[in-house]
C-alpha cells in the first residue's frame, strides 16, 4: 500500500491567496503547500482522506485516475470545500462514492452540499453516499482485507477524527489533545503523520514542542509533520527535528 500526502498546508495554504508566504522560501518548493489532503492506495481502491479546498490541483499533479472511498476527519472548509471535484468520478463510472463521516460532519456536508447527496433543482445526479463513521472496519482488497480504525480528538471547539490503517500508520492533521487513555493506539507505528501548525501555542491545533512531546512518547519508526503554517519554512524546521521526524510537504509518498 501506498500513503500520499496530496497537501500539507495550513487553512490558507503557503503561499496564502495574496500571495505571502511568511517566514518561508519561496525559492523552496517544499514551501509551496495546498490545505491538508491524503491518500491510501491499495491494489484495488484510492481512498481520500478529506476534500481539501486544492484537490483538483492535487488530483492533476499526482495522476490520480479514481476515487473509490472518501474518509472525512472534520468540518471544517479546508477538509470538506473541494467535494465538488469528486463529480468527475461519478461522472466516469455512473457510481455514487461512498463517503464516511462523524454526526456533526455529516450534518454539516447534508446542509452545505445536498446537491452531492440528492436530487435538487439543479437536476445534478447525486454523486455520493453518506456513510457513519464506525470505531472499526475493513475494506477488502482481492484477498486482503484492510482494517481502518478511528478515533475521536479534540481540535479546539470540535471533535477530528484520527485515523489508523493496518495498525500500522496513523493520520491526524487536525488536534489540539489526544486523551491519554488512547496512547496506545499510537505505539508500534511505522508512520505517524501529525498535526503541527507553528512554533507558538494555538488553541486547535498541536505546536511544534507538543508535537515533539507526544511523538517521543509514540515513538514511530517515523513522523511526518503536517498542516505546516506559513510561519514554518520546511529547512529551517527540519534543522529543529530529531532523525525520525521530517516535515511534510505536497506528494510525499510512502510504502507500508
Amino acid at each position: 500500500m501506498k500513503f500520499t500526502i496530496l497537501g500539507c498546508g495550513s487553512s490558507m495554504g503557503v503561499p496564502k491567496s495574496n500571495g505571502d508566504f511568511g517566514k518561508c522560501d519561496p525559492n523552496e518548493k517544499k514551501n509551496y503547500r495546498t490545505r491538508c489532503s491524503a491518500l491510501i492506495s491499495t491494489k484495488k481502491e484510492n481512498i481520500l482522506i478529506d476534500t481539501s479546498p486544492d484537490l483538483r490541483i492535487q488530483l492533476l499533479r499526482s495522476k490520480i485516475k479514481r476515487i473509490d472511498k472518501v474518509l472525512f476527519s472534520h468540518m471544517h472548509a479546508d477538509q470538506t470545500h473541494g467535494i465538488n471535484d469528486l463529480r468527475v468520478f461519478y461522472l466516469t463510472r455512473r457510481k455514487t462514492i461512498p463517503i464516511y463521516a462523524d454526526k456533526e460532519t455529516t450534518k454539516y456536508l447534508l446542509r452545505t452540499f445536498a446537491y452531492c447527496f440528492k436530487k435538487t433543482y439543479n437536476e445534478y445526479p447525486p454523486i455520493l453516499n453518506l456513510n457513519s463513521i464506525k470505531d472499526k472496519f475493513y475494506i477488502n482488497d482481492y484477498d486482503e482485507k484492510i482494517l481502518i480504525q478511528s478515533l475521536k480528538v479534540k481540535h479546539g471547539k470540535v471533535n477530528s477524527i484520527c485515523y489508523f490503517i493496518n495498525k500500522k500508520v496513523a493520520y491526524i492533521s487536525d488536534v489540539s489533545d489526544i486523551p491519554k487513555k488512547n496512547f496506545n493506539l499510537f505505539k508500534n507505528l511505522k508512520f505517524l503523520v501529525i498535526d503541527c501548525l507553528q512554533y507558538n501555542e494555538h488553541p486547535s491545533h498541536l505546536d511544534l514542542n507538543s508535537t515533539l512531546k507526544l511523538i517521543k512518547i509514540f515513538k514511530p519508526k517515523k513522523a511526518i509533520l503536517t498542516n505546516l503554517h506559513s510561519d514554518l519554512d520546511y529547512n529551517e524546521l527540519k534543522k529543529h527535528l530529531p532523525k525520525n521526524v521530517e516535515p511534510a510537504f505536497d506528494g510525499l509518498t510512502f510504502n507500508f
